[in-house]
């Protein structure tokens, strides 16, 4: 497997500058368009899930993702309430981004068990879902749901070492990617070319899982960004790199997105939400970073192609 290079982006900002410091909002030039929709109109419904005190939503940062879907001819609606049969009913695709960030009690679960036990129902019975947690909190958020379906997430911040530190944004090129139809898309002209990530979690999948994003070679995993700031100062510092990272951090998982049949439904579990954003980090001493699908073009081809696999336009 290749190693794959690393952009400066925003988690390297992070390493230099308080999290909260930064301004993070949609970015308002990105104006997505799709060549060729997949539909004329009034085409299958995906529901983004903004019921479970999720950073990702239909109106925040999710909305560049649904004027996407809505230009490829998807009905776009955002989920108001807790997941039962009768509220699934309807829904052609569930999309789940980054649950579990703001909430009162972070020990209580996102999900409850009759939750997960409604959408793994659905999704066996023909259902669609899209699962995606980024970075810590969200994994540990999401896991309960993912082990529904036999995923294991790491839960912390999965990085690489580079020339200068760390860096958790990770580029996948084309050699990286097998020919899974999200990959290849319906023609020569909708191949997915690259994929970049802005931060994220590793992921193990089921017996059977596609790996669509696959890990790069060493990838190690952080519990937190705390963690991930001392390892990359200490090496700034002149510590042995290697050695650092093997006290702080794990192997990561093998892959950041997943495809897998579930029943008679259909499955993706991104480890990363910000590639299907678009989004600007500002920060006071005047820096801005762009993230998503405004500086990575290859990240909408990949999330059509990710829908279109899921409502069943690719085999």
């Amino acid at each position: 497997m290749p190693r794959f290079p690393f952009l400066p982006g925003l988690a390297a900002l992070l390493l230099t500058a308080a999290p909260a410091a930064a301004q993070q909002v949609v970015d308002p030039d990105f104006h997505p368009e799709v060549e060729r929709p997949a539909y004329a109109a009034d085409g299958p419904v995906v529901v983004i899930d903004g019921a479970h005190h999720n950073f990702h939503t239909v109106d925040g940062q999710y909305a560049p993702f649904a004027a996407l879907l809505r230009a490829d001819g998807y009905q776009v609606r955002s989920g108001t309430a807790p997941f039962a049969a009768e509220g699934l009913a309807g829904v052609d695709v569930l999309v789940i981004a980054n649950a579990g960030m703001i909430r009162p009690d972070h020990a209580a679960p996102i999900f409850t068990e009759a939750e997960t036990a409604a959408v793994e129902a659905w999704v066996r019975g023909g259902g669609r879902l899209l699962l995606i947690a980024d970075h810590a909190p969200f994994g540990a958020a999401a896991e309960a749901l993912a082990a529904r379906f036999g995923v294991r997430m790491g839960k912390g911040y999965a990085f690489a070492e580079t020339p200068n530190g760390v860096s958790t944004n990770l580029v996948y090129p084309a050699e990286a990617f097998d020919d899974h139809p999200i990959i290849t898309g319906r023609e020569a002209g909708e191949r997915v070319e690259s994929v970049t990530a802005f931060t994220g979690q590793s992921l193990a999948g089921p017996p059977g899982a596609t790996v669509l994003l696959p890990m790069t070679v060493g990838a190690r995993e952080a519990p937190d960004l705390p963690t991930l700031q001392r390892i990359n100062d200490r090496i700034e510092a002149g510590e042995p790199a290697g050695a650092v990272i093997a006290e702080l951090s794990a192997p990561a998982l093998p892959a950041q997105a997943l495809a897998f049949d579930h029943g008679e439904g259909r499955v993706v579990v991104l480890g990363e939400a910000g590639m299907l954003s678009a989004q600007r980090a500002r920060f006071p001493d005047g820096r801005e970073v762009r993230f998503g699908m405004n500086v990575a073009p290859g990240n909408a081809r990949f999330g059509l192609n990710v829908l279109h696999w899921l409502t069943g336009l690719l085999p």
